[in-house]
This record gives structure tokens, C-alpha cells and sequence, in this order.
């Protein structure tokens, strides 16, 4: 799997606001999702039973690392409670920086990255030479922190 960011958010209207800045942004419709009980988007395909299963099978597809295992099933529970996901599959760096800076805006309660450093095809996402800084900017060495999601998420806390 390539580089995910999922964003959790109690107020289902922000996020789907999030989802249309997203795609007026850049983003194409099929790099941006939204979970939630009313609409399960990708999720909906899962062949489970249930709602909770589709989800819970849906975020396992995106978060399958060993040090994830507990995601899926926190994610698929906060649909459950009324809540929504944003799922965003961002190409490159500067793709992941403006997904983040995006999401951000709706004061997300929690935030997943899967895979942030893992930047192929850096170009791909570039509109032009002028962004070149930002893409160096994330991937360099930080005096201050080593740590890609501590970059892109300065206001969130977590453990490394």
C-alpha cells in the first residue's frame, strides 16, 4: 500500500466539506473518500455482513502493518458512533503536505498516516518547478524533528 492519510471527524458536514476542498484542490475522486454510517463509499464493497465489518475490512485494506492492527477497528467504531472518515491517497510529497495542510483545516480529532516518507514519483504531484523547496522540505533533515508526521501535524500528539 502507498501513502494514506485518514483523518477522523465527529461532525459528518466538515468532512464532507473536507472531501469537496479536496477535489477542488486537485485531488481526483478516486484518491479521496469519505466513511461515514450514511455513506460507506469505498467500504460498501466489502463482502461483510455488517456495516461495522465492511468498514473494519475497508480500513484493514489501507492500514495492514503490524504496529496498525488497532486502526481499523477504532475507525470502522467511529463511523459506527456517527462519525466520518477522511481517507486521502496522496502522490509525492507535495500531494501529502497539501492533503495534510487540507485536513488540518477541519480540526481533525485524530489523524493515521500510512507510508508518509514513501514518495516515488515526486514530479508527478509538482504543477511546477516552483514548488520544488516544498518537496525538500519534508524529506530533509530537521533539527527539530526527524519525524514526518510531527511535520505534518504540529498541532497533533503522538507516540514515536
Amino acid at each position: 500500500m502507498s501513502t494514506v492519510l485518514i483523518a477522523t471527524f465527529n461532525d459528518c458536514e466538515v468532512a464532507e466539506r473536507l472531501r469537496v476542498m479536496l477535489v477542488a484542490d486537485g485531488f481526483p475522486t478516486d484518491r479521496v473518500e469519505l466513511t461515514t454510517c450514511r455513506e460507506l463509499g469505498r467500504a460498501q464493497c466489502e463482502p461483510a455482513d455488517t456495516p461495522h465489518g465492511k468498514c473494519l475490512q475497508y480500513f484493514r485494506t489501507l492500514l495492514g502493518r503490524e504496529d496498525e492492527r488497532q486502526y481499523p477497528e477504532m475507525l470502522a467504531q467511529h463511523v459506527d458512533n456517527g462519525g466520518a472518515v477522511v481517507t486521502v491517497l496522496p502522490r509525492g510529497a507535495i500531494e501529502t503536505a497539501r492533503a495534510a495542510e487540507i485536513l488540518d483545516q477541519g480540526r481533525p480529532e485524530e489523524v493515521v498516516g500510512h507510508d508518509l516518507a514513501n514518495h516515488g514519483w515526486e514530479h508527478a504531484a509538482a504543477k511546477h518547478g516552483g514548488n520544488y523547496w516544498v518537496q525538500h522540505l519534508w524529506l530533509e533533515h530537521s533539527a527539530d524533528s526527524d519525524c514526518l508526521y510531527c511535520r505534518l501535524f504540529p498541532s497533533k500528539a503522538h507516540a514515536h
